[in-house]
């Protein structure tokens, strides 16, 4: 029989279906059962209109009972189960009680007809929400689900481990963070940075899960576990951030249950009120009360919010920008000062030895040897400088034991070497006279916008080292931008004074504080808020986690550390900051679809309760008004998504 059918469909190019296609349409066909449910309630609504005429009263009454049923089950059986579950009263239940009010009295064909306006307006909330959650699943598919070793071997991305090399071929997406060991192409970072323009990488620089190798072999080394790579922290992040809600969303939430309960008050009122007040007839003021209960509803209103926010969240994510909650995305807006780190953030944080001096009476091998063996005990850039240095200036066999390193935040390094102790650091490590006799016996000035590293031994200063950091040109750009809206700029580095003004200048910054250890960052940031400034905070480091906590938003790079990362509210994947411009414009964007939402909802409902005391709408109208309001501002806040 198979072979029949299959002879048959080639032949003819007939498609049978099979039992996974029947399932996967059936899978379809249930994530979009609401839409489908509010689509044939409004069919069956058409087809009782058109019956009236051709078919027995009875035919239409059974129409719109059905267009009731398909249409309101779902919405009703949600009003009631959040009014059990939270004993609170909802829109969900107070429009059901409108829809059999309104048939109560004989208005059978309005009442279905509320029933088919607010179940669509339902399926587009729904189909928002689901818009961004098949967005986030689409992301995590980006993640290849086997990776190929070096032996050849196929191996569970899951069970990749540090330290496993292997290959990736040109047009293959790379599985897990690493290392590249060998080879040179250029990646397509889009999914993470929403760049499209490839990069170049080569031997020693790192690539990302989810990221694709465009045209080269490359080998890495795998220095990420596959569970905590910076895909993943991704995925995370937008999952945390769907689930968080703004302030004006929990704040809607809370005024719900208060207003529909006031509404339901005096809707009671008023199909008493005015038969003996206006002398109006009893199905005129049941009518009327039920027309007040159908547009004086707060749908519109509750949906003025939420598919603007998960918008938004969604669309920065896409572009590179990821928001931990819909409040963080609400408060950027309201930023008037940014706060930068220097190093890694404004710089490309891999500052380099322009110049160096040791002291004559020492061999500048041993004293590079010293350095290498210490400086390799620290993961700090200025340490990775030094020894980058020391590395192509002492022998190759040269390697001192070292007793003891001490790491000073903000200050330097201090070991034992033998009986020997070292320092390596600022002024703040050193003493500032042995630093002024040294320097003026070598006649030697401080370089200006470098950064000063002194060597002592024992109590003697024996060398200085100048280095430089580069100013990234996206820094440039996003400051000329930040200054161009108004919004303070200001530089918190540990650096010294000299350095960090010809930074400061470099970049256009505003004002700035040197010599910052992190509870300095700290004050400075609570000094800015104390003057009633909202004060972002941009960091990438260990040292800046304090202060990314302390500001009222804090940001950090997406290359930054763990902590940095654990402790900020919205990340910039990579380290890019013209992205924290698109990320308040967008913020900005989201809060005034919000205020136009709230302000034109609010409006529609006092018109259509003040039009419903003067008489002038009936019940179709104030249908179509209130849940026509609806849709609107759900499709004004679906506009964040074209971004």
């Amino acid at each position: 029989m198979n072979d029949v059918m299959k002879a048959i469909r080639n032949k003819y190019s007939i498609h049978f279906l099979t039992t996974s296609d029947l399932h996967n349409l059936w899978l379809q066909l249930w994530k979009h059962r609401e839409l489908i449910a509010a689509l044939c309630s409004g069919a069956l609504i058409l087809s009782a209109w058109l019956s009236d005429s051709f078919f027995k009263e009875g035919t239409t009454s059974i129409l719109l009972i059905l267009a009731f049923l398909i249409g309101g089950y779902a919405k009703a059986k949600e009003g009631l189960t959040e009014t059990i579950q939270d004993k609170s009263l909802n829109v969900e239940l107070l429009m059901i009680i409108a829809a059999v009010g309104a048939a109560s009295i004989g208005y059978w064909t309005e009442g279905a007809i509320l029933i088919f306006i607010f179940a669509l307006s339902g399926a587009l909330e729904t189909y928002t929400e689901n818009k961004n959650t098949k967005e986030l699943e689409s992301l995590m598919q980006l993640q290849p689900e086997t990776a190929f070793l070096l032996s050849g071997q196929e191996i569970a991305v899951a069970d990749l481990q540090i330290g496993d090399q292997i290959v990736i071929r040109a047009g293959e997406r790379i599985p897990a963070d690493g290392m590249i060991y060998r080879g040179e192409t250029e990646i397509d970072e889009s999914a993470i940075t929403g760049e499209s323009v490839p990069v170049m990488k080569s031997v020693d620089d790192h690539v990302y899960a989810g990221t694709v190798n465009v045209n080269g072999t490359l080998y890495v080394e795998i220095d990420t576990l596959p569970n905590e790579t910076l895909f993943q922290r991704i995925i995370k992040l937008v999952q945390n951030a769907q689930s968080e809600k703004s302030p004006s969303q929990l704040f809607i939430e809370r005024f719900e249950s208060t207003y529909v309960k006031v509404v339901l008050l005096v809707v009671a009122i008023m199909m008493v009120l005015p038969h003996f007040v206006f002398g109006w007839s009893w199905t005129d003021t049941v009518y009327r009360a039920m027309i007040l209960l159908v547009v004086a509803s707060p749908c519109a209103l509750v949906a003025s919010i939420m598919p603007a926010t998960l918008a938004a969240i969604s669309t920065g994510a896409r572009n590179g920008v990821l928001f931990k909650g819909g409040v963080y995305a609400e408060e950027l807006a309201s930023i008037d000062t940014v706060a930068f780190d220097k190093t890694g953030t404004l710089t490309e944080g891999k500052p380099f030895v322009t110049d160096w001096y040791v002291a004559d009476h020492h061999n500048k091998q041993n004293v590079a040897a010293s350095i290498f063996a210490i400086e390799k005990e620290s993961t700090h850039p200025l340490a990775s400088a030094m020894t980058a240095w020391a590395k192509s200036i002492k022998n190759d066999d040269a390697a001192p034991e070292i007793d003891r390193v001490e790491h000073q935040n903000g200050k330097g390094l201090i070991a034992n070497i033998g009986a020997d102790r070292w320092i390596i650091g600022n002024t703040k490590l050193v003493k500032e006279t042995d630093v002024n006799r040294f320097m003026n016996r070598l006649d030697i000035n401080n370089k200006q916008g470098h950064t000063t590293i002194y060597i002592q031994k024992n109590d003697e200063i024996i060398a200085v080292f100048f280095l430089k950091d580069t100013l990234r040109k996206e820094s440039v750009e996003a400051i000329a931008a930040l200054n161009k809206l108004g919004i303070q700029t200001v530089m918190l580095t540990g650096d010294n004074e000299e350095t960090a003004k010809v930074i400061a200048q470099e970049a256009n910054i505003q004002s700035f504080h040197a010599n910052c250890l992190p509870e300095d960052k700290v004050a400075q940031l609570k000094a800015l808020s104390e003057t009633k400034q909202n004060v972002a905070m941009i960091g990438d480091g260990i040292n800046d986690a304090p202060a990314l906590a302390t500001a009222n938003l804090g940001i950090a790079m997406g290359a930054g550390s763990d902590i940095a990362l654990e402790t900020s509210d919205i990340v910039l994947v990579k380290n890019n900051l013209t992205k924290i411009v698109d990320a308040i414009q967008l913020s900005k964007k989201m809060n005034r679809i919000i205020k136009q939402n709230i302000v034109f909802s609010i409006g529609i409902i006092l018109a259509l309760i003040a039009s419903n005391f003067l008489q002038v709408i009936d019940m179709p109208f104030g249908v179509i008004g209130h849940e026509g309001s609806t849709i609107l501002v759900i499709l004004n806040g679906l506009r964040l998504l074209a971004r």
